[in-house]
């Protein structure tokens, strides 16, 4: 049985890269270009003709962003695949992008190669990543570990930067309130810090300059 190819749309404000999506679709049929727009306003326009299977959305865009657009795409249909594009691989925007309902996540600029294989990667399996965005997502669950700190010290941090307590520390650590007392207090002197919430922006500082070091 014959099969439609899928419809991909595609919002990007880059008029000069108009001509290179266009060549990229020419010799395909799996996939056909539903459009090419400038602006998440547009696309939602041209929704009642005809609504795109996937949709790759730059980041940046005037008006409506493209993670604040996925809001307005999975309205119109909760089915939807969105594969966001950027030229840099932000965390905390890839982790937005995410949190906002994206299936997947691209750098710029893209070959056709790429492009057509995070296409299918999201058809057949419903997310899209590639090597260095799964790197910087793995790396941020992982427990984070300052060389500096000891493990204790390393454990009562990640614990603070996720809003514990010291009694819910040492609770959690199984030791008494005193002993993390004790190491907060040795972890302020190596952050040369005076207070909780220097410390939490210090460490989030580390935190930030580890993932892009990533």
């Amino acid at each position: 049985m014959k099969t439609h190819p899928l419809q991909i749309a595609i919002i990007d404000n880059d008029e000069s890269l108009k001509p290179m999506y266009k060549l990229y679709f020419e010799d395909t049929v799996e996939y056909e270009l539903h459009g090419i727009y400038k602006s998440v306003h547009e696309l939602l326009s041209n929704f009642g003709r005809k609504t795109p299977d996937i949709i790759l959305s730059e980041v940046t865009l005037a008006g409506i962003s493209g993670i604040d657009g996925l809001e307005y795409f999975l309205r119109k249909d909760e089915n939807l695949k969105v594969l966001m594009m950027s030229q840099k691989s932000d965390f905390k925007v890839i982790r937005e992008s995410f949190k906002k309902g994206a299936s997947g996540y691209l750098t710029k600029p893209l070959t056709k190669d790429r492009l057509f294989a995070a296409v299918e990667a999201l058809h057949l399996h419903g997310v899209a990543l590639e090597h260095e965005i799964a790197k910087k997502i793995i790396h941020s669950f992982q427990t984070k570990s300052f060389d500096s700190f000891s493990r204790k010290e390393n454990q009562i941090a990640e614990l603070l930067t996720q809003g514990f307590t010291y009694k819910m520390i040492a609770d959690k650590l199984c030791v008494t309130p005193s002993a993390v007392n004790f190491h907060i207090q040795n972890i302020y002197v190596k952050l040369n810090v005076n207070s909780k919430s220097e410390a939490l922006e210090k460490l989030r500082e580390m935190e930030m300059r580890q993932l892009n070091a990533a």
